[in-house]
Order: C-alpha cells, then sequence, then structure tokens
C-alpha cells in the first residue's frame, strides 16, 4: 500500500476484502438472529453452525488462518455435533417445540441488546483508530495467538468456556421430556402414570 492510497483511504472508500467482511458479517448476523428464534432445536443448531462458519470467514479475511480453523475444528467442529447428539440422546422433537418457549422472550431480548451494546462500546473503545494492515506480516499465527491469549485474555476464555458450557446444558434441559408425565389409558379411559415408551 502506497502513501498516496493510504493517506486517501477511509470509509467512504472501502476496499474489497471490507465490502466482503461486511457482507459476511451480515448474513452472519442473520443466521444468528434465526438461530435465537427459531422454535425448532434441530434447526437452530444447523443455523448455529452458519453462524460460526460465518465467524471463521471473518477471521480468514483479517488474515487470522490460525483462529479461523480453531474456530471451525472447536466450534462447528465439536461445540455443534456434541449439541445435536444431545438433542437426539435426548429424544428432542425433531418439529415445533413450542413448549420450549419459557415466554419471556422481551426480557430476553432487552438482555440481549444491552450485550450487544456493551460489546459494541468495548471494542469501539478499544480499537478507535486501529487499523489491520492487511499486506503485513500474518497477525493470526499460533505464537502470537497463543501469547495474546494465555497472557491477557485467560479469564474472558475460561468465562467463554462456562457460558458454552451452561448453553449445552440449557439446551439439553429444553429439549428434554418428563418421562413421568401421565399418559391416557385408553382402554380404561383414565390417566395412567407411565413413561415415553
Amino acid at each position: 500500500m502506497t502513501l498516496a492510497a493510504a493517506a486517501t483511504h477511509g470509509f467512504l472508500s472501502p476496499t474489497g476484502v471490507e465490502i466482503a467482511f461486511l457482507l459476511v458479517g451480515i448474513a452472519t448476523l442473520g443466521a444468528a438472529v434465526i438461530t435465537v428464534t427459531t422454535r425448532q432445536l434441530v434447526h437452530a443448531a444447523l443455523w448455529l453452525v452458519v453462524a460460526l462458519g460465518g465467524l471463521a470467514v471473518e477471521y480468514l479475511l483479517l488474515t487470522a488462518e490460525f483462529i479461523a480453523w480453531v474456530q471451525v475444528l472447536i466450534y462447528v467442529g465439536s461445540v455443534v455435533v456434541l449439541l445435536l447428539f444431545g438433542l437426539m440422546l435426548t429424544k428432542a422433537p425433531i418439529g415445533r417445540s413450542p413448549e420450549a418457549d419459557s415466554g419471556n422472550r422481551w426480557v430476553a431480548l432487552a438482555v440481549a441488546v444491552a450485550a450487544a451494546a456493551s460489546l459494541v462500546w468495548v471494542v469501539v473503545d478499544a480499537f478507535r483508530t486501529t487499523w489491520i494492515d492487511l499486506d503485513g506480516p500474518a497477525q493470526g499465527s499460533t505464537k502470537v495467538s497463543g501469547e495474546i491469549l494465555f497472557r491477557h485474555w485467560v479469564l474472558p476464555f475460561e468465562a467463554l468456556s462456562v457460558l458454552l458450557l451452561a448453553a449445552l446444558i440449557g439446551a439439553i434441559v429444553l429439549s428434554r421430556r418428563d418421562k413421568e408425565e401421565p399418559v391416557e389409558d385408553r382402554s380404561a379411559g383414565r390417566p395412567a402414570r407411565g413413561g415415553n415408551r
């Protein structure tokens, strides 16, 4: 990048990489919104794959190849597969699941908007005038990523792992049917106790 090109570069003259980053970001945001609004648990897990894959593409566009492949291997390849196995082993309904809706949709929306606003404010405040030089050396190498992650970001990394574990447990609890629910005894015309058989 020449000095003249760097001087004219700004928000009004985006590069192709920045346009691709914006488009992939919009698609990823759409997949994330569908993930939390759909009433079909299996579809939510599959849309989560799309959202996490979009994040991996964003990392590739930021020349952080190592982080991108970690995103694919760990989150798309392990977390979502574990979530799908949890749904299958607990005999979650394949179709619509209205009983999985707690009715606190507006409270959840308010919390999500507040959390998103906080994250955006923190990121904008931390990287206010920072530009990533895409033509420079790779920023997402194993050595650089490991040093940054385990020196400065250990606590958020562990907090995120606990959050993912809580989300997995919550998904299994929501998809699990009560084995002691009363089953209608059709021969005698009265309810009988029993499990799902």
